[in-house]
């Protein structure tokens, strides 16, 4: 696997997949962060992985990061749109700049990330994109109208690009978690949490590195006969 570049890598499931890509055999690994440039530089000295920062809702950066991302390690072969952004209301009390933000960053930001990318991957014939949904994209939660909208849309986002990119050799799939504890999801109220976690068949839950794998499968070789798919991490709760 060539270098890969994680949005949102500093924590959560984004340091969880920087960790895991970064114990690869020969991994080049870069990653974005957003504000807390401490923390990107601890996941740094910890993996070895390159810190960019990156904003979701610039819509000007993307192509410049990915220049840089190039420059330091090399043409990318993957890239897993992982960052996010969760603001809780009720639909009936969000505003529009919430709603705009929230959308904006979680589906505006892949977009234009994946965009950025793209063009090299499909230049070079191979490669692969992972994008990282919800659990809320499937399964309604009371406050997450615009998240889930955006979560939803995800997936559909996916399916059409697995079918531009296909033909020239790009591979594009999503990873949709259930929950998992996480500084996203720190402020989740105990009834949403219950909601989401409702059904799980196995006790112990979704662990960040359990989506890391999924993610590190679905961008492998050992996916090279998947596009188009969602993989759902969430101890069976769907089930």
């Amino acid at each position: 696997m060539g270098p890969v570049l994680v949005t949102g890598g500093s924590r959560g499931l984004g340091r969880a997949i920087v960790a895991a890509l970064a114990a690869e055999p020969g991994a080049r690994v870069a990653f974005t962060f957003s504000t807390n440039e401490a923390a990107a530089r601890e996941v740094e000295a910890a993996t070895g992985a390159r810190a960019f920062p990156f904003e979701l809702r610039d819509r000007t950066r993307a192509d410049d990061l990915v220049a840089e991302v190039e420059a330091a390690l090399g043409p990318l072969d993957g890239l897993v749109n992982n960052a996010g952004l969760r603001r809780e209301s009720l639909l009936a009390l969000t505003s529009d700049e919430d709603w705009d933000a929230v959308v904006d960053a979680n589906l505006g930001g892949l977009f234009r990330c994946s965009r950025a990318v793209l063009r090299g991957l499909m230049v070079r014939r191979r490669g692969s994109i992972v994008n990282v949904s919800s659990l809320s994209a499937l399964h309604g939660v009371a406050g997450q109208g615009a998240y889930a909208a955006a979560k939803a849309g995800i997936l559909g986002l996916t399916r059409s690009l697995a079918r531009e990119a296909g033909r020239r050799g790009v591979r594009v799939n999503a990873v949709v978690p259930g929950f998992v504890a996480t500084d996203l999801t720190a402020g989740l109220p105990a009834a949403a949490v219950a909601h989401l976690r409702a059904g799980e068949c196995l006790a112990r839950g979704v662990q960040p590195e359990d989506v890391a794998q999924a993610v590190l499968f679905l961008l492998s070789d050992r996916a090279a006969g998947i596009t188009g798919q969602s993989l759902v991490v969430d101890a069976g709760a769907s089930a």
